[in-house]
């Protein structure tokens, strides 16, 4: 770090310090363990920054603060994963399909269960106040009625980029033309009929949203807050800060409002020692090694065994040595060369000098990380924004991608072979790696100024876009274009009736005289 840069930071961080130790209540709502991990993330930084913060989560912290209060609710994974009973059925449904079950059989999961477990109400009805509530932004909105229950700010995260469900609470532009929906393969620079087919989902989701998702969310928001102080649409536009699992280095550049700050990489902790087992493993790999995880959500056992045995012989072929979560440690005939575990130190493995290739489902989290260390990787994307994930991967240079449908060994074993084989996606990762790192704060020193901004200035309502303010068709200036073509359609009509006239008059024979009957 040079000199400069630190005095940044410290100048920085000073300031953020300014700001007394506010009670701020965090709302960890999805379940998910990746999603977990950035939430948490944000929740330490406040409590290790002094502020007294009580969690709703589903998991509990270990080393938690002293001044970091827990609410657990046990059940929400498990119940989560009936969701996600075969999750690898995922690639074969159409993107319309997939969204239209996201907000009908997904969408109200997450708050149903927080706003009806019996702690949060509880705490609800104690009588307690916060200064800022700070929620996930995943299909969540319901939640958001925390904040004016207790007269609190409200900043709202996101563990993935800027989609419509963000955009939604700062009005931040994304055209179509170039800005792809999240569930589609597509990035920045997209053919005539990608940019049909993007418009038409994109705007498919814009009404699934308001017509299928906010609707319930709205329900539960007035079931949980009868006496809500403002309606669950004032809420909505009353979003302090949106902080996202992005950064332009990483991805794309987005014009965003300034309550729109990009922490992509929030959860990356300072690299700790790895088990003994492992650092032996990795350390010996002198060909180099691979690392294998499909995430949290997804489990290799479930690879069907003929796609698993893929793996399993193409290991046994390479010189390479292999790290691959596996959560069936029982794997009959493994190959000496690799090593399974049901859980890995994911960030330490990656900052390894002899890992060379990630093999990922790629999730934001997992791919932000191996850009971090500068890994390149071999994408196989199951649902939601890893398609996308990949396909940036691949199209940037740094990664390839292997369909789940085609997991074969011939298939696989020409995926690594491409990736190992040519240094280019290294160096583009690597590359990728230096841009992200060239920057005046960290994502952790970000984020905590930002909150500490809005703590600072009580709900910091001069970040917000006044765009919030206007609805939907005066947003698109629709009501504008409609009166201009309104008007020119009826200057067209006079000029044209007043032309016809003219020529008419000018150019036309006289009425011949009648003639006289004797």
């Amino acid at each position: 770090m040079t000199s400069a840069r630190i005095l940044l930071v410290v100048a920085v961080l000073a300031l953020a310090g300014t700001a007394q130790s506010a009670k701020i209540l965090g709302v960890i709502p999805s379940g998910g363990k990746s999603h977990h991990f950035v939430g948490a993330a944000y929740t330490k930084a406040l409590a290790e920054a002094g502020h007294d913060v009580t969690v709703i989560a589903a998991f509990r912290e270990k080393n938690a603060p002293k001044n970091y209060r827990e609410i657990v609710m046990d059940d929400l994974y498990k119940t989560l994963l009936k969701f996600m009973e075969n999750p690898f059925e995922f690639p074969e449904i159409p993107p319309l399909m997939h969204l239209y079950m996201m907000y009908t059989e997904f969408g109200k999961f997450s708050s149903e269960f927080t706003l009806n477990h019996p702690e949060v109400k509880e705490l609800m009805e104690s009588g307690e106040t916060f200064d800022l509530v700070i929620v996930e932004t995943f299909l969540t909105e319901a939640i958001y009625g925390m904040a004016q229950h207790f007269n609190a700010s409200l900043v709202t995260y996101s563990t993935l980029g800027n989609i419509l469900w963000t955009r939604e609470l700062t009005r931040s532009p994304a055209p179509t033309s170039h800005v792809a929906n999240f569930i589609l393969n597509y990035v920045d620079s997209m053919t005539f009929w990608e940019r049909v087919w993007n418009t038409i989902v994109d705007w498919s989701d814009r009404l699934m949203y308001n017509t299928l998702h906010l609707p319930v969310q709205k329900q539960l928001y007035e079931q949980a807050f009868p006496n809500a102080k403002i309606s669950f649409e004032g809420q909505m536009k009353n979003v302090s800060l949106v902080l996202l699992n992005s950064h332009f280095s990483l991805s794309s550049p987005r014009p965003y409002p300034p309550n729109v700050i990009e922490a992509g990489g929030i959860q990356i902790e300072k690299v700790k020692p790895l088990p003994e087992d492992l650092k032996k493993f990795l350390d010996g790999a002198k060909d180099g090694a691979i690392y294998f995880s499909m995430g949290s959500y997804l489990k290799s056992e479930q690879f069907p065994i003929e796609k698993r045995d893929a793996f399993i012989k193409v290991f046994s072929r390479m010189k390479q040595r292999i790290v691959w979560k596996f959560e069936d440690e029982s794997i009959p005939n493994l190959p000496k060369n690799v090593l399974i575990k049901p859980w890995m130190p994911q960030n330490d493995i990656l900052a390894h000098p002899n890992v060379k290739v990630f093999i990922t489902h790629g999730g934001l989290l997992g791919g932000t990380e191996a850009l971090f260390h500068g890994k390149p990787v071999v994408g196989i994307p199951i649902f939601g924004d890893q398609t996308m994930n990949v396909q940036r991967a691949v199209k940037t240079g740094y990664g390839v991608e292997l369909l789940y449908k085609d997991i074969t060994e011939k298939n696989v074993e020409n995926a690594l072979n491409k990736v190992l084989g040519d240094p280019k996606y290294a160096k583009t990762a690597q590359l990728i790696s230096q841009r992200y790192h060239d920057k005046p704060m960290s994502a952790k020193e970000t984020a905590l100024f930002w909150i500490e901004y809005v703590l600072r200035h009580r709900g910091a309502p001069q970040l917000r876009s006044p765009a919030l303010e206007l609805s939907f068709f005066q947003y698109l200036a629709l009501d504008v274009y409609g009166v201009l073509a309104t008007i020119t359609l009826a200057v067209s009509l006079i000029l044209y009736w007043a032309v016809k006239s003219f020529l008419r008059n000018v150019c036309g024979t006289k009425p011949k005289k009648s003639k006289k009957v004797d």
